[in-house]
């Protein structure tokens, strides 16, 4: 039947927007093959809130069968038997399930969830396995911060690395971030959580999201990070507030997680793999010795220098470290384009990947810095990326 939209099992303590918000967050799933979801599908028609039907079984299974049979020269009658067979003679209309997106007003009929993902990441093969797909889409990551963050956890949903995903920020999209956010704006004063997790459950209606919409409080981040029968494989940190951010790594180093930021400045993404070094200092000990406690005591002055510290100001940009000095008079918050935040999102993924399917990844200090790569006309570029020396202390 068709369920609750705020209060949808899986999801965190403070699931619904609340007052003022559209509460409309996942998919409603139907599966016409049951009489009570038939029902409610044909309730849901009938109720004028439908804008779009949007029916392709029949073209997912003709994919699914050529994905299964690559070697096969299926089409006409072979491809129908091909599909029969998949279908166990059941009417394409009675099969698979109907995912109703309640803010958009579009029932689109798919595939069920095992056959939908095997042709959604049929063209990852095999630069991901079919089994390593499998056991990425088991796992549960984390991303708190949702403006570089969203980003991340986009690319994640796309490349399918992770099935279940916890998503925590109090913010909501403002006309500035249409800078660097992947929106319109037909989505200004949406939680940034709704957001996100309404275009990942575009990619895959089938995932499993918690969101924590004032972001981490005292109150919750030991939820956050502490719930024993769904722990976290991994956290994606990409917020502005320094309690926050050492917070989050001191309950993660606790709980041995691992967690990357990208830094939106010249490629530099954290690697800190608390899961293989669970005394590792904070930030690579560029933090010194500063509790979360006493971070959130520090005035603004000394929180800026703290967070100048946590990313290295003397390998700032040179745009950047113009744009520090001129904070507050000149500009109204540090510089971020669309560009490196994309290019954040491919670091993250990638490296949240192979930390996940057990690859070597050292922690560090890494920098993807494409001006240095790309160099200008008459210098020659380097061949490779390498980290910040001293990176995998």
């Amino acid at each position: 039947m068709i369920n609750s939209f705020s209060d949808a099992p899986g999801h965190g303590p403070s699931t619904a927007p609340g007052p003022g918000h559209h509460a409309a967050v996942r998919p409603v799933l139907l599966r016409p093959s049951e009489p009570d979801d038939r029902a409610a599908l044909k309730a849901l028609l009938a109720s004028g809130s439908v804008r779009e039907v949007h029916d392709h079984i029949d073209d997912q299974l003709a994919e699914l069968a050529r994905c299964l049979r690559p070697a096969d020269d299926l089409s006409g009658a072979r491809l129908e038997a091909a599909v029969q067979e998949l279908t166990d003679g059941v009417d394409p209309g009675r099969y698979g399930t109907w995912a109703w997106y309640p803010w958009s007003g579009r029932l689109v009929h798919l595939l069920p969830c095992e056959q939908f993902r095997r042709v959604r990441t049929d063209r990852n093969r095999d630069k991901i396995t079919a089994a390593q797909q499998q056991s990425l889409l088991k796992r549960r990551i984390a991303v708190v911060g949702l403006s570089v963050g969203n980003s991340a956890a986009l690319t994640c949903a796309m490349e399918g690395i992770g099935g279940s995903f916890r998503l925590a920020d109090f913010d909501s999209l403002s006309l500035s971030n249409l800078n660097r956010l992947r929106a319109g704006v037909q989505d200004l004063g949406l939680p940034k959580t709704v957001l996100c997790a309404r275009q990942m459950y575009e990619i895959d209606p089938y995932l499993d999201i918690e969101l924590w919409h004032d972001g981490l409080t005292d109150d919750t981040i030991e939820s956050f990070f502490g719930d024993p029968e769904h722990p976290l494989d991994l956290l994606v940190e990409e917020c502005d507030t320094p309690w926050v951010k050492t917070a989050a790594r001191e309950h993660a180093r606790r709980h041995r997680v691992p967690v990357l930021m990208d830094a939106n400045d010249r490629g530099l993404l954290d690697v800190e793999r608390f899961d293989l070094e669970p005394d590792r200092p904070l930030f690579h000990g560029r933090a010194g010795d500063l509790s979360a406690h006493e971070v959130r005591g520090l005035a603004p002055a000394d929180a800026l220098a703290y967070l100048l510290r946590i990313c290295d100001e003397s390998r700032l940009s040179p745009a950047m470290t113009d744009a520090l000095s001129r904070i507050g008079s000149t500009l109204s918050s540090w510089p971020q384009l669309a560009s490196g935040v994309m290019l954040g999102g491919a670091l993250v993924t990638d490296t949240a990947r192979r930390i996940l399917l057990g690859d070597p990844v050292a922690s560090g200090r890494y920098y993807v810095d494409l001006e240095s790569l790309i160099a200008p006309a008459g210098t020659r570029a380097a061949a490779v990326v390498r980290p910040m020396a001293g990176a995998a202390q």
